[in-house]
C-alpha cells in the first residue's frame, strides 16, 4: 500500500533502471481521476495490447476509444524496449477483477486463481502494455522483456516491493488472455534478479 509516485519521480526511476523514455504530450496530467481516486497504489499489471506497430497503439493508448477512453495503461513498451509514457494518474487498464487477488499483491504473498470481478483495479495498479498481438505467434524480443523487467523493477524499487507485486492481467481476472506469450513466473523471476532478491 503506498502513495502513487509523481510523474517526475515516474520518469526518474524508469531511467535510472536504464531504460530510454519518451514522454508523448501531456503524458503528466493524462489521466482518469474524475472517474475516482489513484491510490493507496499495490502493484504493477503488465498487458499486451493486442496490436502493432508501435505508432499506431501510443496513440491508441493514450487516446482510447469513446467506450474507453484513454489512458488505457501508464507505459507502452515497445518490441525495441523504448517505454512511451502515455498517462499519470488513474488509467483504464485494469478494470474488475479478485478482490482476494488484490490482497495478496498487497500482502506479497502467492496469488489465488481468480474467480470473481468485484474490485476495481485501476486505483491500485501502474498498467504497462506491451506491443503484442497476442495471438500466440508474435515474438517478444528480449529488448522487450528486459524493458518489461526493468520497467517493473523500478516502480518496485522505488516504493520497496519484491516482484511478488507485479501480475499479469490474466491474473487479475478470469476473463483476460495477458499478457500471452511469455510466463509471468519467468518475468517475476527476471524481476527479483535486477532488484536483487532472488
Amino acid at each position: 500500500m503506498a502513495t502513487p509516485l509523481t510523474a517526475g519521480r515516474v520518469l526518474d526511476v524508469l531511467r535510472d533502471e536504464g531504460l530510454s523514455v519518451v514522454e508523448c504530450r501531456d503524458w503528466r496530467n493524462h489521466n482518469r481521476n474524475s472517474r475516482g481516486p489513484w491510490g493507496p497504489v499495490h502493484g504493477v499489471m503488465i498487458h499486451h495490447t493486442a496490436s502493432s506497430g508501435t505508432a499506431n497503439t501510443v496513440r491508441f493508448c493514450y487516446e482510447g476509444s469513446p467506450e474507453l477512453p484513454g489512458p488505457l495503461c501508464h507505459g507502452v513498451v515497445a518490441k525495441d524496449g523504448t517505454i512511451h509514457l502515455v498517462g499519470h494518474g488513474r488509467a483504464n487498464h485494469a478494470g474488475w477483477g479478485d478482490d482476494d487477488v488484490l490482497r495478496a499483491v498487497r500482502e506479497e504473498r502467492a496469488l489465488p486463481t481468480a474467480n470473481e470481478n468485484n474490485t476495481d483495479g485501476n486505483p491500485h495498479f501502474y498498467g504497462f502494455e506491451c506491443v503484442n498481438r497476442g495471438d500466440g505467434s508474435d515474438n517478444w524480443p528480449e529488448a522487450q522483456l528486459d524493458a518489461v523487467a526493468r520497467a517493473a523493477a523500478a516502480v518496485c524499487r522505488a516504493h520497496g516491493w519484491t516482484e511478488r507485486s507485479v501480475i499479469g492481467h490474466r491474473e487479475w481476472t478470469n476473463t483476460k488472455i495477458d499478457p500471452r506469450g511469455f510466463s509471468m513466473t519467468s518475468m517475476r523471476a527476471r524481476i527479483a534478479r535486477r532488484l536483487g532478491t532472488d
